[in-house]
């Protein structure tokens, strides 16, 4: 640990906002040693991925290094030439994005990605960073690792994209990886085996690790030593359990008590009531292959129905059915109690008003050429007609609702914005339409957990104001308590476990049940060591990981 890798001083960070230079990160200081993980955390906007980015010695369009320095293993990345950092990047020194989706060439099989790096930089030859590929995909829990890599980015789940992209990463084997929220896609279940997996190359390798974040009990798994930062400044820094057990700055006492949001047990439906959606056994297909398996539930007016279950699992297949995005080969979707057609090509513009989407990737799911305001502006005019200044207003009315300035971000440009505040354009788009229905994919995964809660919060008051329904996909389980009326488990495309919110989480479980819920992590560093232990693995080898797997409940 005596081996500084990086050294970071005085890094100053200033964005492009029309001809002005604004500052963004305001003197951030520290050091790496190798097989030290950093944690960065804050809330969206704070500057973490900008500092992460940076420790690469590298800006995202729009911004510059304007002060300080960024030393890693001697070499001065702030003045090094461009064919240096060429050298370093994807050799020495690796990034794993936030959004798997928006980082791989959909054009190319994941195979060939992950090999690139290696063979460009003369690491190992082609055969030999496959086989090698092929290996670390087995080690992060990807299902059938001798043939996933040979699929396109789009014949994966998120979470087994995202896992693919940390292999990637680790392909070179490198001295320092960024993890930029590596697990806000992965569900719960695999989140640990992936966070046990990365645990593991960083101790194996000796690799030095900036680890990006809002999730505070992932953090706390994975970081020797914590920094907390606040719209480009530093708050406080110390070990992560010093950190845990006693934060000095307020603002660091506010993140750790969050979550405190949780909307009371609303009673059971009447059984007369009519559902406004329902979806009757339906069975889908992904071209031959089947990915639902007679699934069936009912979501009424005004509650909000959580739908759970692992990567893969089928969650956000089942939205594509009820979107009509993906006709269903049985079954049906009715709305209202009405049929619904199974292509949304020929449903009229009131059905498409009425059922809306909040999608899991902010990054993929916006225009990146069109502005804020002509991207929530589009529905608005489609179904509502309004036009010229009246839209203007009813969009910077939605801006007010999300919590974004309508004089600061209805010009901008998607890239122009942090992931959160992206994924909050996203809810207001949804809401412009005035649904009754809303599907909600991991809508706050990409949040920062204050700005979540703030989130939960105006999604509660939108549903008592106008009556609103929610399909909750989320593979959080703190979200589940916070708002959940009734709660529907799948594992593999089928049903396994429904029931009321309050009822599902008080034991006994059915055991896929309980493996789900003792998958959340804790705010407590040994947490994660812990649970390893309780599931008879003792180390985080790869035999520990498979007797985990093949134990695992369900």
């Amino acid at each position: 640990m005596a081996d500084t890798l990086l050294k970071v001083r005085g890094l100053k960070i200033e964005g492009r906002s029309d001809e002005t230079w604004m500052p963004i990160v305001n003197g951030i200081n520290f050091d790496l040693c190798r097989g030290e993980v950093l944690g960065l955390i804050g809330e969206s906007g704070a500057g973490k991925s900008t500092v992460g980015l940076a420790a690469m010695g590298f800006t995202r369009d729009g911004c510059r290094i304007s002060g300080g320095s960024v030393e890693f293993d001697g070499i001065d990345l702030v003045n090094a030439a461009a064919r240096t950092k060429r050298d370093l990047l994807g050799r020495r020194i690796a990034y794993v994005a936030q959004s798997a989706a928006a980082s791989f060439n959909p054009a190319h099989r994941l195979i060939d990605q992950h090999t690139e790096a290696p063979v460009q930089h003369g690491v190992m030859p082609r055969s030999e960073s496959e086989s090698d590929g092929i290996e670390l995909y087995r080690k992060l829990r990807l299902p059938n690792p001798n043939e996933i890599g040979f699929r396109y980015p789009h014949q994966v789940s998120g979470g087994q994209l995202q896992r693919a992209m940390t292999a990637m990463a680790m392909s070179c084997r490198p001295d320092l990886i960024v993890f930029d929220e590596p697990t806000t896609a992965l569900d719960v279940t695999t989140q640990i085996e992936v966070l046990a997996s990365i645990r593991k190359i960083v101790e194996e390798f000796d690799t030095a690790a900036i680890y990006i974040t809002h999730d505070l009990a992932v953090v706390a798994q994975m970081a020797d030593k914590i920094k907390v930062l606040l719209k480009g400044d530093e708050v406080e820094e110390a070990d992560t359990r010093e950190m845990l057990s006693n934060p000095k700055e307020s603002y660091t006492k506010s993140l750790w008590a969050v979550r405190s949001f949780k909307r009371p047990q609303k009673p059971a439906v009447q059984t007369a009531s009519v559902p406004v959606v329902s979806v009757q056994n339906v069975t889908a297909a992904y071209g031959k292959v089947p990915v639902l398996h007679n699934v069936s539930f009912d979501m009424h007016a005004g509650r909000t129905v959580a739908v759970v279950g692992e990567s893969g699992s089928g969650k956000s297949t089942v939205a594509r059915c009820i979107t009509g995005l993906l006709p269903p080969t049985q079954g049906q979707i009715e709305l209202d109690g009405v049929p619904l057609p199974s292509d949304y090509r020929k449903r009229d513009k009131s059905q498409l008003r009425q059922a809306q989407m909040i999608y899991q990737m902010a990054d993929t799911a916006l225009n990146p050429r069109k502005t804020i305001g002509e991207l929530i502006g589009r529905p608005v005019q489609f179904y509502m007609g309004l036009t010229g200044s009246e839209r203007r207003k009813r969009v910077e009315q939605l801006l007010e609702e999300i919590e974004l300035e309508p004089s600061q971000y209805y010009n901008r440009l998607p890239s122009e914005l942090s992931g959160g505040q992206k994924q909050r354009v996203g809810i207001a788009r949804a809401l412009a339409a005035e649904p009754k229905f809303i599907i909600c994919d991991e809508v706050t995964s990409a949040l920062d957990q204050l700005v979540a809660e703030g989130i939960l919060k105006l999604l509660a008051r939108l549903q008592d104001e106008l009556n609103l329904t929610y399909m909750f996909i989320t593979h959080d389980l703190a979200t589940v308590r916070s708002i959940a009326d009734e709660v529907v488990v799948m594992k593999e495309g089928r049903v396994v476990e429904q029931g009321l919110k309050e009822e599902m989480f008080r034991p006994p479980h059915r055991p896929y049940t309980d493996l789900l819920l003792s998958s959340v992590p804790e705010m407590d560093p040994d947490w994660l060591t812990n649970l390893l232990k309780d599931r008879g693995v003792d180390n985080i080898g790869d035999a520990a990981l498979d007797k985990m797997e093949n134990e695992s409940p369900g």
